[in-house]
């Protein structure tokens, strides 16, 4: 009997990706409910309790109605999208290559919180590092990243793409999060083992999907004073072996001249650079990724697929 899969918010921007992504699959069942329909708790609740799995695509306090209803319910398994749950330390973290381990945590969990985008690229340079003994986990991080603006969801897109909307967005670049209090940065502090509230400074480019994070850093503040190939060999046997993270040699990273945040759109992998000159004392750590791909769409699938033992 093939899994059934329910999308609850399948008509939100990551619920159309996701939907995309497992329409050609004819291993799986695939349930849903009408867009007239989707407000309809009953509806939700009876396709909730049928689901193998179910991924929740939902504002926050809509994902713990969703979570709550399947009280009583012990076989239906949840992949969560929203920030609801992502520091839970009851719910499996859906970063499948954060550590090593992780893949088979997810693989075994009923309960499992996908990684924002911003944060699966700071955690996935900030963590090795820190669990080297490289980076002091009380370091005065700093976060700064672009985002494609379908990561705002059905809102922002309307606000970037139609001129005639009330609230339409006309500049090319902007940043938001100003007063620091971004729901993203306790994710960040959590899985970075981090004990320090990291700084995090987001924006939002004209451009529908694609995203860049940086963590700058100063190598003589880091122990050991490592060098950059230092930081490079420690990233790279971090996730030696991943097909879906991979670290970009030295070499080609200095033969670089500027970095497209598209450059992986409409794709489910991540590049990590080491960016800098030896001797300088600093460095440059990058990761890009498509913010709906291995951010948001493309992960909370390859959970599922993990779940699934698949």
């Amino acid at each position: 009997m093939k899994p059934k899969v329910f999308i609850d918010g399948e008509h939100g921007t990551t619920g159309l990706q996701i939907r995309s992504r497992l329409s050609a699959r004819d291993d799986l069942a695939i349930l849903s409910i009408p867009e007239a329909e989707r407000r309809n708790r009953d509806m939700r609740a009876e396709m909730l309790s049928e689901a193998d799995i179910a991924i929740l695509c939902l504002p926050d306090d809509a994902s713990r109605e969703a979570v709550a209803m399947l009280e009583g319910n012990n076989s239906t398994r949840i992949i969560d999208t929203s920030t609801a749950h992502r520091v839970n330390p009851d719910w499996a973290y859906g970063f499948a290559e954060m550590d090593a381990g992780q893949r088979e945590r997810i693989a075994s969990a009923r309960f499992v919180a996908n990684p924002g985008c911003y944060p699966t690229g700071a955690i996935s340079l900030v963590r090795p590092l820190v669990t080297a003994g490289v980076l002091p986990a009380d370091y005065p991080v700093t976060v700064n990243a672009v985002s494609g603006y379908t990561g705002g969801g059905k809102q922002m897109i309307a606000q970037m793409e139609d001129p005639q909307n009330p609230d339409h967005i006309a500049a090319p670049y902007f940043v938001y999060g100003l007063p620091l209090m971004h729901k993203h940065v306790s994710e960040m502090k959590t899985h970075g083992l981090l004990s320090r509230r990291p700084i995090f400074s987001p924006s939002v480019g004209r451009f529908p999907q694609g995203m860049i994070v940086q963590v700058p850093l100063f190598l003589g503040d880091l122990n050991g004073a490592p060098s950059l190939s230092d930081l490079h060999g420690i990233i790279e046997r971090h996730y030696a072996g991943q097909s879906i993270v991979e670290v970009v040699p030295l070499a080609e990273s200095a033969s670089l001249a500027r970095l497209d945040p598209t450059e992986l759109a409409d794709s489910d992998r991540m590049k990590l650079f080491v960016f800098g000159t030896e001797g300088q004392g600093q460095a440059n750590l990058v990761a890009l990724l498509d913010n709906l791909g291995k951010g948001a769409s493309g992960a909370a699938v390859q959970n599922m697929n993990l779940m699934l033992g698949r």
